[in-house]
């Protein structure tokens, strides 16, 4: 598909001048402009909802502790040696704000 160049939108605008009249061409443009940024701030919003939603679905791992439980012998709580932490494991996220801290 050709682009518009400087000349088609001349004539798109001489024609809009000629049938509309110079008083409500720029009502229409200002309405047009509107309806523009509502729908790109829609679109925006939509897209936040579906990546907040698409990061709510990943599971969360709680990070572990190297604080005895009380009551509990520290060697039989002691967790084997696990090495390095691999590189598909993701580090928990911090919450976001509003939402409750996983417990």
């Amino acid at each position: 598909m050709p682009s518009i160049g400087f000349g088609e939108i001349l004539v798109i605008l001489l024609l809009g001048l000629i049938i509309f009249g110079p008083k409500r061409l720029p009502e229409m443009g200002r309405t047009v402009g509107r309806s523009l940024r509502e729908f790109r701030r829609a679109a925006a919003d939509l897209r936040a909802e579906i990546e907040s939603d698409a990061d709510d679905d990943i599971p969360r791992v709680p990070a572990p502790t190297d604080q005895p439980v009380p009551g509990q012998d520290s060697a039989e709580t002691a967790p084997p040696d696990q090495g390095p932490p691999q590189p598909d494991q993701e580090p928990p996220r911090p919450p976001r704000p509003g939402q409750v801290p996983p417990t």
